[in-house]
């Protein structure tokens, strides 16, 4: 998963519930979507000095200072962040131990802020990777193999690149060094794969890498999380299989499974990469993957199986 096209910045909006009762901050990453986002720092103040003069606008780039204000807030706390999956990724420890919540609005800004401070909220499912150093939530998709090593490229790809040709053109050059990895995977205590495999990745929402539809089935708020196994792919085979994989019409071809789970145990023949929402995580040979069900209350526009709207990788 990398990190979605903003044109103009997105919102992401983390409501503690219906009521505004406590008191509510905007938290904005100026370097998300290349810097774009702090385009909208000044046209947010103004907004809220005319809608909602007692929230205060914080304009950091700093992960620690970001996660240090919403660690003094009061429980049930609204908290608006405007960035990309990566302030995503690194927020959301910190508002599910403090019991805040979290929604993305694919809607213009000023919709999406008014909707955060008034707006209802719906529970939705977190997943969580666990590790011999600790836990890391992930809000869309945990990948594993090829695609986080594809990931983690396009974090380092050309600066003129962004959105999908990024992803595109880091899968390419991934594909050149191609690697694949002799895996026991474990759904649920059942064997499902045993054998060399390209990934085996974790779904909570239907897309990811920049919007692939690489999980169509995947719903938000059913208390599973989605697996994806691509078995062993040669290099003309990858690149049959890409164009299905940006149409969402892979599923069910040779090679490819998919199965719902509430537990998940890897074991690799040596280290897999690995990437939570799109940021890298320490490579491991061995990993085990949970659901939170409910764990994380969202605003959103749209139900909760409407993912393509409120969870965009």
């Amino acid at each position: 998963m990398g990190a979605r096209d903003l044109p103009a910045g997105r919102t992401v909006v983390a409501p503690g519930g219906a009521a505004h009762t406590r008191p509510s901050i905007v938290v904005l990453n100026p370097r998300a979507a290349g810097g774009r986002a702090g385009a909208l720092a000044q046209p947010i103040r103004d907004w809220l000095a005319a809608h909602a003069p007692d929230v205060l606008l914080i304009e950091s780039d700093s992960i620690e200072r970001s996660r240090a204000a919403l660690q003094c807030l009061p429980r049930s706390s609204r908290v608006v962040l405007v960035g990309g999956d990566g302030t995503l990724h690194h927020m959301l420890p910190v508002l599910l131990t403090h019991r805040l919540a979290l929604g993305v609005q694919a809607l213009p800004w000023a919709q999406a802020l008014a909707l955060a401070l008034q707006g209802p909220t719906r529970r939705m499912d977190v997943g969580e990777l666990l590790l011999p150093r600790g836990r890391v939530p992930f809000l869309s998709s945990l990948a594993v193999g090829f695609d986080a090593a594809v990931g983690a490229r396009a974090i380092g790809g050309p600066r003129w690149l962004d959105g999908r040709p990024r992803y595109l053109w880091a899968t390419f050059a991934e594909l050149a060094r191609l690697r694949h990895h002799t895996l026991r995977v474990r759904a649920d205590d059942t064997l499902v794969h045993d054998g060399r495999a390209l990934f085996t990745s974790v779904f909570n929402t239907p897309t990811y890498g920049s919007g692939m539809p690489a999980m169509p089935p995947a719903r938000i708020a059913d208390a599973k999380l989605d697996l994806l196994v691509a078995g062993d792919f040669g290099r003309l085979g990858v690149l049959g299989m890409l164009p299905r994989l940006l149409r969402g019409t892979h599923l069910g071809r040779r090679r490819i499974a998919a199965h719902r789970l509430q537990a998940l145990e890897i074991d690799s023949d040596r280290p897999l990469p690995i990437a939570a929402d799109g940021e890298p995580v320490e490579a491991t040979r061995r990993l085990e993957v949970r659901v939170r069900a409910s764990a994380l209350a969202v605003v959103s526009a749209r139900p909760p199986h409407g993912v393509a709207a409120t969870a965009q990788p």
